[in-house]
């Protein structure tokens, strides 16, 4: 690599870094208070993310149509705030009246924003863990692939992303989901090592799909809200899928750290779910 392409890599590091050192206080200090607090950030995160979908796809969010597709977004926070967990498969199966690629990822963010919600209800832990682990495989992955190079991973969707890159957010989503367990006091590292590898896919696949949706609408980010990062979907896109996939988890094992299910957990819930 040569010192032009070395400056190119590292030019935006500055300001990427800055903004996230803002989102670190700001979502960590409202994890940490819980209550109205996350849920408004919560909200105002599921709100922001839909109006970005709405301008991707030539949607207004001043019209009337778009506005009730990010009021759509918020009112379905709203519902789980409140405690109708399950109302989130409604919201979804509605949103088609928007058509199919609005509704395609109106779901996934109600589907982020309940499981961010239902993760935060009786300890902070689940949610840092989640949160932590993206970060994790988002740090190493940029890292990784800056320092090392080497093969593009996916060059027709995200020509930036690397093998060498993926490799390293995978490491970095593992170690960190270990060294959450440890901290929280809880135990099960041993499985939170898996759980925060799975996790660490999960970020790596929505960042690839975001990635794809961007190339196949000709845009390079989201929005421009946050320097270095683009937008919320742009800075989310991992953790709009990690945060179902730990949502999903926790219901084999009620009362637990989502990350102490084991195999055993996993069969018997499934098995427990089924009808008859």
């Amino acid at each position: 690599m040569t010192g032009a392409e070395q400056s190119s890599a590292w030019r935006d590091l500055r300001p990427r870094v800055l903004s996230a050192l803002v989102m670190v206080v700001v979502a960590g200090g409202c994890i940490g208070l819980g209550g109205i607090a996350y849920t408004l950030m919560v909200l105002l995160a599921m709100g922001g993310m839909a109006a970005e979908a709405a301008g991707l796809f030539r949607l207004r969010v001043q019209s009337l149509r778009g506005g009730l597709y990010v009021l759509w977004a918020v009112c379905a926070g709203l519902s789980a705030a409140a405690g109708h967990w399950g109302y989130f498969i409604l919201f979804c199966i509605s949103a088609c009246v928007f058509g199919a690629p609005l509704c395609a990822v109106m779901s996934v963010i109600i589907m982020a924003g309940t499981a961010l919600l239902w993760l935060r209800q009786d300890s902070v832990w689940p949610v840092l863990f989640v949160v932590a682990v993206v970060v994790a495989s988002d740090t190493s992955a940029y890292m990784a692939g800056r320092m090392i190079g080497g093969p593009k991973l996916a060059p027709r969707i995200s020509p930036g992303k690397t093998r060498s890159g993926a490799l390293g957010g995978l490491v970095g989503a593992v170690l960190m989901g270990g060294a959450v367990a440890l901290l929280s006091g809880f135990g099960g590292a041993g499985s939170a090592l898996v759980w925060g590898g799975l996790l660490g896919l999960s970020a790596q696949t929505g960042d690839l799909v975001e990635s794809a949706m961007k190339r196949a609408l000709g845009v390079k980010d989201s929005g421009t809200l946050l320097p270095g990062h683009g937008g919320l979907l742009d800075r989310f896109d991992g953790l709009v899928i990690a945060a179902p996939v730990a949502a999903a988890i926790s219901l084999a094992v009620p009362g637990a750290p989502f990350w102490s299910a084991g195999l055993h957990d996993l069969v018997h819930a499934f098995v427990a779910g089924m009808p008859g």
